[in-house]
């Protein structure tokens, strides 16, 4: 397969965005850390200049150019992992990752992953989003449950991630958080960007970080937690658990963001249970996006995955509130 080439000219209502995100919008193919890298290695030309930040902020009138690798050849294989589909037709698929299922291969992560699950199914996936994230447009955490739209045409994934870098797709997370936050409905926020310690993390950094905002209200009192639904208005990597983990109120299960503040608890059936969730507790549960190919408005749920249904029914239980 020969190089590609993008040429484009940046829109008025695209102004103020990042590089890396515009290339990804408009030219699927690669991701923005594959568009990254692009620019990096001088791939990447704006108004006849080799751009050198994936960051750089564009204006209105410029002319982006540039170059897209040829695919890997080595093709991925399907493998036999069940998986739950909600929704396909001859454009889309809407599925359910569980909990612990990588979705696309990468670092650590080369087989059994979603993207074989779908192809092992026999389905078809669109070429772009690059060799090993075929049709993949957004993305879920690995212990995070949930529904996920998959594209099967590249002119349905171009659609897509466009709905995406515009905000026009709705996502609606369920997530038990420690503690009780204040006040019990609100927005969060707060900028985030890579932690300067350790930058396989995300931290609120208010002046070098990335707008991010959060809506979300109780749905249920727990003790020592909270049962929350969230709305994403923007989505930044580990946006949920940031947030809240900077609010004190860190998502159960979240060895990363959040600390063990069950082992205050007095009742040791709920410490047990809370010990032995090993994911997040944080499902995605409603989805709504214009169809591609229709333009009408589709919204897809799904229901609490087993696991977490499980622990909310532990925390429910009679029991002592926490030591705290």
């Amino acid at each position: 397969m020969t190089e590609g080439r993008v040429r484009v000219t940046v829109a008025g209502d695209a102004e103020g965005s990042r590089l890396d995100a515009f290339l990804a919008a408009h030219a699927p193919q690669l991701s923005r850390s594959g568009w990254k890298r692009r620019i990096e290695e001088g791939g990447v030309s704006v108004d006849g200049r080799a751009a050198t930040k994936a960051g750089s902020l564009l204006k209105a009138g410029m002319a982006i150019e540039a170059r897209i690798p040829p695919a890997e050849s080595d093709a991925l294989e399907g493998e036999a992992i069940p998986i739950e589909i909600v929704h396909e037709d001859e454009h889309l698929a809407v599925v359910i990752k569980p909990a612990g299922l990588v979705v696309h291969p990468g670092h650590g992560a080369r087989r059994g992953t979603l993207v074989h699950a779908l192809l092992g199914r026999g389905m078809k996936l669109a070429r772009a989003g690059g060799a090993d994230r075929p049709g993949i447009v957004h993305r879920l955490d690995r212990g995070t449950s949930g529904l996920l739209v998959v594209a099967k045409t590249d002119e349905a994934h171009r659609a897509l991630a466009s709905m995406f870098a515009r905000r026009q797709v709705k996502k609606t997370y369920l997530a038990i958080v420690w503690g009780r936050p204040s006040p019990p409905a609100g927005r969060i926020d707060a900028a985030i960007g890579r932690s300067r310690s350790d930058r396989t993390k995300m931290t609120v950094r208010p002046r070098r970080g990335r707008e991010a905002t959060t809506l979300y209200r109780t749905l249920e009192d727990l003790p020592g937690s909270t049962l929350v639904e969230v709305d994403l208005v923007t989505g930044r990597t580990h946006q949920i658990r940031v947030h809240f983990a900077s609010k004190s109120h860190p998502v159960l299960g979240d060895t990363r963001y959040g600390s063990a503040p069950w082992k205050r608890l007095r009742d040791p059936r709920r410490r047990e249970a809370i010990a032995a969730f090993d994911r997040l507790a944080l499902h995605a549960a409603r989805l709504s996006f214009a169809h591609p190919a229709t333009g009408r408005s589709v919204s897809f749920e799904a229901p609490l995955a087993p696991d977490m249904a499980a622990l909310l029914d532990v925390l429910r239980g009679p029991g002592d509130r926490p030591a705290v």
